[in-house]
């Protein structure tokens, strides 16, 4: 059987090269995703490579990220919620300042991030950091659990990982390549349906979406190698575990920290990195009593 274009009307033709070329297109867009490595390994040895989509651009989510950040701080201020207890800020940004210098062995361009340090008056036992280093800590996770600097320095520097490994770019790439996987089908059948609602998107990478066991397990080594270089004891990584058990009766740990790995193999990995980073504890310690 032979096939004529003759029989077609031009428009039908017009509409299936468009179709054509659109689903060229989308297919080309997944296959360019681009591997990176967002760090450097630091003594934890941090050097997954990650896997990141053209689709989202990290320096138009960094600065969504801000947009976010303020409007978070804006309903806080309206409801009385934010700083609102100045001896807690005050701790909370003093480990901060403690913290940031080290982000340099990870990220030097980290350094000149606008960091962001507030307290939340909240019951909830919460903490990030958004990329660029924009941090909140709840004020609920401090007063229940009573964390020490050293905790409180773990939970800190387990988000801040978070933020210089970009593992909200890593979620937004995984969201924009299903958006346009289903782009894909839809041109397939005739009904495009790729949107890129940037904001949305980064909304979700922040706080809709969970980490994977790889990006928890990584903000957990970077962080307690954050600690130690700030000279803060990184062992507190796995007590501050131990308080959230005994917190959490067996309803599982705070959000901040509800995802997988289990907390058993969670807190045997800490202690072998604290472990492994208790030199730089060390160190860190001794060039603090030597400064004074």
């Amino acid at each position: 059987m032979s096939f004529s274009t003759r029989s077609i009307p031009f428009h039908c033709i017009a509409s299936l090269l468009s179709r054509r070329l659109g689903l060229l297109a989308a297919c080309l867009f997944l296959a360019a995703c681009t591997t990176i490595q967002t760090t450097q390994p630091g003594t934890v040895g941090a050097d997954r490579k990650q896997t990141v989509s053209p689709l989202v651009n990290v320096k138009d989510l960094t600065q969504q990220a801000g947009l976010e950040y303020q409007q978070v701080l804006g309903s806080a201020q309206k409801s009385n919620a934010l700083n609102v207890d100045k001896g807690q800020t005050q701790r909370v940004r003093q480990i901060a300042d403690r913290l940031i210098p080290g982000v340099a062995v990870f990220r030097p361009d980290a350094l000149n991030w606008k960091w962001e340090v507030n307290v939340l008056t909240s019951k909830e036992m919460n903490a990030w950091c958004m990329p660029g280093g924009k941090i909140a800590v709840y004020s609920g996770l401090i007063d229940q659990l009573k964390l020490t600097d050293d905790e409180l320095a773990a939970v800190m520097g387990h988000e801040i990982a978070h933020a210089l490994r970009e593992h909200a770019w890593e979620r937004a790439s995984k969201t924009a390549n299903a958006q346009l996987g289903l782009a894909v089908l839809g041109i397939a059948l005739g009904q495009p349906s790729l949107t890129n609602d940037l904001g949305g998107m980064a909304y979700q990478a922040m706080f809709g979406l969970p980490n994977s066991r790889e990006q928890e397990t990584e903000a957990d080594r970077i962080g307690v190698e954050l600690a130690a270089r700030a000279g803060y004891d990184p062992r507190a990584a796995v007590s501050l575990w131990d308080k959230m058990a005994r917190q959490s009766s067996g309803s599982g740990p705070p959000q901040w920290l509800s995802t997988h790995p289990s907390q058993e193999a969670r807190q045997a990995d800490l202690a072998v990195y604290a472990e492994k980073v208790l030199p730089l504890y060390e160190e860190a310690r001794l060039k603090g009593k030597n400064a004074k």
